[in-house]
């Protein structure tokens, strides 16, 4: 058994009060009774009400929640297809610019991409707004999606899929009775993954945002400028509650498929 060193325990130790301690601050500050938010003057839940007042911040929340479902659901259905031509067709004439051209929002910097569909926005001449920022946020996150789903079809047993197809089973079919199934804590965790990543962006939203688009991240930033209110605490402890809950519902979803999916293979081995 690997026994932890005093180096090793301190150093997690800083390592996770260095992530952690500012967001455990935040949420604490977020019930602080004074308006000033460096000064601790007893629990107070009124910054929570003023929230539910402040009509721009829950505009700006509620289109970046859209946002984030919309572009989360569009990187996971192209992701997931990505993922399919690049593990199952390995021999196809332009594969490797494919790949790079998959891959090329996960290295590339966010400047670069926003940037890039801006001048891609205003040469269309697209108005910028809801559609073109779900757009930037799809184009962001279908690489995260391609790669978690990649991770788990190279490890994808193809034997089932041959069953199913021997049996009569049509391809399209076989794929949407059989394959997606199994690998459908990998596209859960992508479509997660591709939420977490839509909801915390601002830099690409900078520059695919119109006129009357501001998402959460933006107009926080806007308003950060001018001070750190408890308004800005109490909706950034609301996104951190969310995040946490959907991360922990997909680790569970993730964990028990997966202990099903043994517990299958090992009633199947028993049964031959």
């Amino acid at each position: 058994m690997l026994k932890w060193s005093r180096f090793n325990i301190v150093s997690v130790t800083l390592g996770l009060a260095f992530l952690y301690l500012p967001i455990l601050l935040l949420v604490i500050y977020s019930f602080n009774a004074s308006r000033l938010v460096t000064v601790w003057a007893g629990f107070s839940t009124q910054w929570y009400g003023r929230l539910l007042q402040n009509t721009d911040m829950l505009d700006a929340a509620w289109l970046t929640v859209r946002i984030a479902l919309l572009s989360a659901t569009l990187a996971t259905v192209l992701g997931t297809l990505a993922a399919l031509t690049l593990v199952r067709y390995t021999r196809f004439r332009g594969r490797i610019l494919f790949s790079g051209m998959v891959y090329a929002p996960l290295v590339m910097p966010d400047v670069i991409t926003g940037l890039s569909l801006l001048l891609l926005f205003v040469t269309a001449g697209v108005e910028r707004g809801f559609w073109t920022i779900t757009l930037a946020h799809t184009t962001l996150t279908m690489c995260f999606v391609a790669i978690v789903v990649q991770s788990r079809l190279l490890s994808f047993d193809r034997s089932i899929e041959e069953a199913a197809l021997d049996l009569g089973a049509t391809p399209v079919r076989t794929f949407f009775e059989v394959t997606l199934p199994i690998i459908a804590p990998a596209v859960f965790s992508g479509w997660v993954l591709a939420l977490t990543l839509s909801l915390d962006d601002l830099v690409i939203a900078s520059f695919a945002s119109g006129a009357g688009a501001k998402t959460l991240p933006m107009l926080i930033y806007s308003q950060v400028k001018l001070g750190v209110t408890p308004e800005i605490n109490a909706i950034c402890t609301i996104l951190v509650g969310i995040v946490a809950i959907g991360v922990i519902c997909a680790s569970v979803v993730t964990k028990r498929r997966e202990v099903q999916r043994q517990r299958d293979e090992q009633a199947a081995a028993a049964g031959r």
